[in-house]
């Protein structure tokens, strides 16, 4: 992949930071939520895992199904490499934090839709029958992430989508690991999208964003569709929110998380830009229970469509609003 340009590197330091302000603000809210009552017994584990971490040097990942889990964390990040997020995610491990910097996670539940089992409600169908938004794949990565962090009326502002993600994630949208799907409405505006980590079959839904109704559910609509088309298994949105139990996502627990995850991402991947191949028209008629696996790996391609050879706050998937 070619390096970003200079515009894309000025974009990126515009868009790719926070005021003291915010920073104060999201660490104060980060603590907070940390200790709630529903969380505040994970503390003692919490520190265990900070002690081990200094102990041992912090530079192997942690084991995803270790026995000192604080509420999900199992591990203090150190490094945001493209090698290192990519062999987590390999391991069932994803980086995330509100406060402190990020951790590695390996919740005792993940949220995850087979492709086959991907559904589109009759009034989404409808919205997508409309001829009201065009998606897009890879086109504004940076408009897309810096929406996914930004603020959103009448809610909190506790975002892990923090300055270090964004640019750690535009290192592997660089490397063509990482891509955004973008809604635009009819007079030309960003509306909605998300982005996430591809790596085998697997993708690993990152975060979204809606400023209209449903924009985000137009968007992971059409993204579910090529994954479908290009052999992927799974979507992967970390935990279920309203928005994604209604397009058929639902928990898994982590045993048979890490194994279907170890199964599908050491199938062949599809790195570099994607393009779109179908539009919210063509996507609204799809009926993945109609279409046939391929492999049996729990995925499915569109209906009608040949299998591809290749082979997700509203600030993020693990806390997405429609």
């Amino acid at each position: 992949m070619p390096p970003p340009s200079a515009e894309r590197r000025r974009l990126r330091d515009a868009l790719f930071r926070e005021s003291a302000r915010d920073w104060l603000e999201r660490n104060v809210l980060g603590t907070a939520w940390s200790l709630m009552p529903s969380r505040v017994g994970d503390v003692p584990v919490m520190a265990r895992i900070w002690l081990n971490d200094l102990l041992g040097g912090g530079k192997d990942l942690p084991d995803p199904e270790s026995p000192l889990n604080a509420g999900g964390v199992v591990g203090v990040v150190h490094d945001l490499s493209i090698p290192t997020i990519v062999a987590a995610a390999k391991r069932g491990l994803f980086p995330l934090g509100h406060t402190g910097g990020p951790k590695w996670w390996s919740p005792s539940v993940r949220g995850i839709v087979f492709l086959d089992e991907f559904h589109m409600p009759k009034r989404l169908r409808r919205l997508m029958r409309q001829g009201r938004y065009t998606v897009t794949f890879d086109r504004d990565y940076e408009h897309v992430v810096s929406h996914c962090a930004g603020k959103r009326p009448g809610r909190w502002h506790l975002t892990w989508v923090t300055p270090e993600m964004m640019r750690a994630y535009a290192d592997l949208f660089d490397a063509g690991l990482v891509h955004s799907f973008e809604v635009w409405n009819e007079k030309g505006e960003l509306v909605g999208g998300g982005y996430g980590l591809a790596v085998g079959r697997v993708f690993i839904g990152e975060s979204l964003f809606s400023l209209e109704p449903n924009a985000s559910k137009v968007a992971l609509s059409v993204l579910a569709w090529h994954l479908a088309k290009w052999g992927f298994s799974f979507i992967d949105t970390k935990i279920v929110t309203p928005v994604t139990s209604s397009l058929g996502f639902h928990e898994i627990p982590r045993a048979d998380y890490l194994a279907l995850n170890q199964k599908a991402m050491a199938g062949p991947g599809k790195p570099g830009r994607w393009e779109v191949e179908a539009g919210p028209e063509i996507v609204a008629d799809w009926r993945p229970e109609k279409a046939v696996k391929p492999g049996g790996t729990g995925g499915a391609g569109p209906a009608g469509a040949e299998d591809g050879a290749a082979k997700f706050s509203e600030t993020d998937m693990t806390s997405v609003g429609a």
